[in-house]
């Protein structure tokens, strides 16, 4: 009798590995193992929201008035693309289960098309930054009418959102990775893991933008 394991002679290969049984386990390990990794990223993204939250009781008025800072209309636009990409990603998600070759690649471009604009619009928000000194650092100039303490609000928003962008960049680059192997015909009925386990990474970063929205761009919004 053949090796299960063994690929068709002249199909592609066999997607379950050697040291497992079978594709569910394989599967079950795999989502176990990224799970773990999120679980992972939530310690280290919780770090920062601690700081944020400890120094914005420290210094409210700093916070609430560097806030007002940034461009409101931008941070909400980044967020409807966020959103948008996750319901393409999950579309992405959904053909992949059904083995539909064609919309799975169609789908992950979407989500990296709006993963770009994302980043795009960051690109500008750092730009204006630049451009009136509010970038930590020996050139940064202290808001007419706030205190020295805003220094650290920017500090902050550029390590969470710097951080964020760089999970969006890697994200980006896991889909294209996506895109090949679909074009393959890696991804079938039985066998579609590796999208859904990178669509649960590309959630959870939508998920984080979702807290530092509010957290950045509204709260002290009031004060204006």
């Amino acid at each position: 009798m053949a090796d299960a394991h063994a690929a068709a002679p002249h199909g592609p290969p066999s997607p379950l590995r050697h040291h497992f049984r079978d594709l569910s386990a394989q599967t079950e390990a795999a989502s176990l193992g990224m799970w773990a990794f999120l679980a992972t990223e939530v310690l280290f993204f919780g770090g920062m929201f601690a700081a944020y939250i400890v120094y914005r009781s420290l210094f409210r008025r700093a916070f609430e008035g560097a806030s007002n800072l940034l461009d409101i209309r931008l941070g909400t636009f980044n967020t409807a693309v966020l959103i948008l990409s996750s319901l393409t990603m999950a579309m992405a998600v959904w053909a992949a289960s059904q083995g539909r070759k064609k919309l799975i690649i169609l789908f992950l471009v979407l989500t990296i098309a709006l993963g770009s604009v994302f980043l795009g619009v960051k690109v500008v928000e750092y730009k204006q930054k630049f451009e009136h000194h509010e970038v930590p650092g020996p050139h940064f100039v202290v808001p007419e009418g706030l205190p020295r303490q805003a220094e650290i609000f920017f500090s902050l928003y550029f390590c969470m959102t710097g951080l964020h962008a760089m999970h969006m960049i890697v994200g980006v680059g896991l889909l294209t990775w996506l895109i090949l192997r679909a074009r393959r015909g890696d991804f079938s009925v039985e066998y579609n893991s590796p999208v859904e386990l990178t669509g649960l990474y590309w959630h959870f970063v939508d998920i984080i933008w979702i807290f530092l929205f509010p957290l950045l761009y509204l709260l002290g919004r009031h004060t204006l």
